[in-house]
This record gives C-alpha cells, sequence and structure tokens, in this order.
C-alpha cells in the first residue's frame, strides 16, 4: 500500500467482507490498552481534534482475524497461474471490454488529462472492486489499529491510522462510512487513507474526492496515482519473452543492486535495452525478433526458473508501486491488454 501497497487482491476480487466483527468480542491484549494511550497522544501530536481520536479510538481492539489475512495473502500464497486464472477470469475481462464501451467519452477524458491508457485504469479497477462492485464492510479505524498494533509493519500502519483520523477530521468521510478491507484499503480504487490524501482526486470539481460512487473521480485517481509514479502514455508495459537454452546461468551478472522500497522491483534484473536483450539471445514470445525500439526493459520470471519470462517497461514499476507483488504487477498487465484485444 501507498509507497508499499499490499493489498490482499483476491479479496478485492470476490472476497474483500470479513464482516464487521465487535471489538467487544475481541480478546483484547494486556498491554493494547497502554499502546492505544501511546497511539492517542500520536494522533494529537499530528494535529488531529479530540473529538476525532475520542470518537474513532474508543472501543477500539484488535482483530484477530486481520492477522490471519494479513500472513495469508494471496498474492504470495498461489503460483501465478493459479493467481491469475483465478483473478483475471473470462467474465473479469468481458466486464471490462463492456465497460470500456460504456465509460469510453469519460476515460478518454481523464486520459487526456492524465496521462494513462484507459485498459490499464481498467484493470485495476476490476481487479480491485470487480469495476465497482465489491464493497469493503470492516470498519478501517479497528483494522488499521490491528495492524498498528501488531509488531509485523506496526509503523507502516501506525502511519495510516493517523492518516484515516485525518480524513475524518477534514470531514472527507464520516467515521461510520469509512470501511474497507481487512487491510484499510478504501473505495473502489481500493487506496488506502495515505494514498487518497496524496492522490485522490476530483476529477468533476463538484469539491469532493469521492473514491466510492463517482466514477470519474474513481478513474482520475487511479490514473493520477499511476502518473505520479512514473507513467508514460507512449509506451505499454512490456510483453512475454522467450529465453535462450542456458540463459540462466546468465542471470547472476544481471542482479540489481541497491533498494527501491519494493521488494518486487529489487527481484528484476538491471534495465537493459531492446537490442541489448536481443543480441543476447530473448525474443518474443513467439520465437520472433524484440521491437527494434531503444526501450529500456527489465527481465521479470513469474515463477522463478520454472516461470514465464517477461521483459518490463517503466510503465511495469508504477503498476507495482499500487501493489508491489508480481502476480498483481503481471496480471493487471496481461489484464490490460485482454481487455484492448477485441
Amino acid at each position: 500500500m501507498a509507497a508499499n501497497r499490499l493489498t490482499a487482491t483476491l479479496a478485492m476480487a470476490g472476497f474483500l467482507a470479513l464482516g464487521v466483527l465487535s471489538p467487544a468480542a475481541a480478546e483484547i491484549p494486556p498491554d493494547f490498552p497502554a499502546w492505544l494511550d501511546g497511539m492517542r497522544e500520536e494522533a494529537a501530536a499530528a494535529g488531529i481534534s479530540q473529538a476525532t481520536i475520542d470518537a474513532a479510538l474508543t472501543d477500539v481492539a484488535p482483530v484477530k482475524r486481520i492477522l490471519e489475512r494479513d500472513r495469508n495473502q494471496a498474492e504470495f500464497k498461489l503460483t501465478f497461474e493459479d493467481y491469475f486464472g483465478r483473478v483475471a477470469k473470462r467474465e473479469t475481462i468481458a466486464a471490462g471490454r463492456k465497460m470500456l464501451d460504456e465509460n469510453r467519452a469519460l476515460l478518454d477524458r481523464v486520459a487526456a488529462q492524465y496521462g494513462v491508457q484507459p485498459r490499464f485504469i481498467l484493470a485495476i479497477w476490476g481487479i480491485e472492486t470487480r469495476y465497482g462492485s465489491v464493497r469493503g464492510t470492516m470498519p478501517v479505524v479497528p483494522a488499521l489499529a490491528t495492524l498498528a498494533y501488531d509488531a509485523r509493519r506496526s509503523k507502516f500502519f501506525r502511519k495510516e491510522l493517523v492518516a484515516a483520523l485525518r480524513m475524518v477530521d477534514r470531514n472527507y468521510i464520516d467515521l461510520p462510512s469509512m470501511k474497507g478491507s481487512w487491510a484499510g484499503a478504501m473505495g473502489q480504487p481500493q487506496f488506502i487513507p495515505s494514498s487518497y490524501l496524496a492522490y485522490a482526486q476530483d476529477f468533476d470539481g463538484d469539491g469532493r474526492r469521492d473514491i466510492w460512487t463517482n466514477r470519474g473521480d474513481v478513474f482520475a485517481s487511479i490514473a493520477n496515482y499511476l502518473a505520479r509514479h512514473g507513467w508514460s502514455n507512449d509506451v505499454t508495459w512490456g510483453r512475454e519473452v522467450r529465453l535462450p537454452d542456458g540463459f540462466e546461468g546468465r542471470l547472476a551478472a544481471l542482479k540489481r543492486t541497491g533498494r527501491s522500497g519494493c521488494r518486487a522491483i529489487d527481484r528484476m534484473t538491471v534495465s537493459k535495452s531492446l537490442p541489448e536483450w536481443q543480441a543476447m539471445g530473448v525474443r518474443r514470445a513467439d520465437g520472433t525478433d524484440l521491437p527494434g525500439r531503444d526501450l529500456q526493459a527489465s527481465l521479470v520470471r513469474s515463477e522463478g526458473a520454472s516461470g514465464r519470462s517477461f521483459l518490463v517497461y517503466r510503465n511495469y514499476h508504477s503498476i507495482l508501486r499500487y501493489n508491489c507483488a508480481h502476480h498483481y504487477g503481471l496480471t493487471v498487465s496481461m489484464l490490460a491488454d485482454r481487455i484492448a484485444r477485441r
């Protein structure tokens, strides 16, 4: 999420709802009240009003099922082929084409303003919430409080909890309406609070950044997120390729160094131009030559040595900033291609 956007995308594709779990039914750890007092102080220091803090953080307790979901995210448990098959079903592709036809004029306006091709907006929208048909039911504040209290990613989710309180404090949304996924992602684009504050758009100029019900705002928010992360509308995402025999032994020399803030990006190879990949024997999936355009591309393997291979361009990095998992990035990319292909 946000810089390391983690969404349970299978949940977004049909299993989003956890139901509203009563804090009173939760087993409260002995140190949680003291932790919550510290969280209240942190929120106040961040400028959140006492009224909002009292309304949002009273009777909050950890929710066990959220931690179970956090430990079992689909992007990391399924093979790519299983993940892709479950998320990018035929009906998802067909619905995407229908949505493209129904919203073409609006999508074209958004594309012109933000420089993001409509098929990618639709692919993300389709994967996240099945084109807006799946709505989260989990109260966001208890979800984020649970993850902020948990030691695994406490620092990250503490910031998200403060961001959620800021949304309420600024009247972007009222507390009872602030519902989303198990990880605090909201609306049709599934933005976590910090992403909403940074990237949500008021495309129709009505004074609200409504990612819950306004399609113009939804499309513009997705496009703005990608654009702000380096998207270019004069190229696509990449393509599937075929590697020459014995190429596996050359991968160590192509290993990327340094840290990007996204582990999926760090596991890609260094970037090389398409002519350089061509010279190394890499070809399109059908065996024909790569495009002659002098584009920088990195190699991605869907499943390590046993998986499919892809050369990906800079736009693919932008998709990974939406959700840092190759299963997600490849699925968005390939779904976008299928939506556009008639």
